[in-house]
């Protein structure tokens, strides 16, 4: 914590392209339930979550195909499976919530972004619908307007 008695928040890894294929409409953080080797890879920022995604198993959430590479100079007797399933901490009305959306509604979970919450490593997963190609160029094309848009009106007021 730091003198405000905030939460301090140190991004890892983000999942960019999570944003351009999926339209996430609800966010939640989980904890990850991790070995020592891990954190130590986590610390160095050894992670990668562009491909991974959350199923639902017997009221549990688990983190699939994330990959966080084991360190070098880790110890030999350990086993570093790097693309293991990684347990979610999440509460029972957060797991009641998610399970309802999926089975319902279609929507994928999906890892967004790995950050350290003061000492706890969390993960921020989202619930959403995948869009189509379409829904993809046009967001393109939005951007592309907002920037073309502010170097419009930064050469207007440059000019004068």
């Amino acid at each position: 914590m730091n003198k405000s008695n905030q939460p301090v928040y140190i991004s890892i890894a983000m999942n960019k392209y999570a944003y351009y294929s999926y339209c996430i409409e609800k966010e939640f953080e989980a904890g990850l339930l991790l070995k020592g080797w891990e954190v130590k890879a986590l610390r160095a920022g050894q992670v990668n979550i562009k491909e991974s995604y959350i199923i639902l198993n017997s009221k549990e959430a688990f983190l699939i195909n994330s990959n966080i590479s084991a360190l070098h100079f880790a110890s030999p007797d350990t086993q570093c499976d790097a693309k293991r399933a990684r347990k979610l901490l999440l509460g029972k009305h957060e797991l009641n919530i998610l399970s309802n959306i999926v089975q319902r509604h279609g929507y994928s979970i999906i890892s967004l972004s790995v950050y350290w919450k003061n000492s706890w490593a969390k993960l921020k997963i989202g619930v959403g619908k995948g869009k189509k190609q379409h829904d993809k160029r046009e967001v393109i094309k939005e951007r592309n307007w907002r920037i073309e848009k502010m170097r419009i009106t930064k050469n207007k007021f440059l000019t004068k």
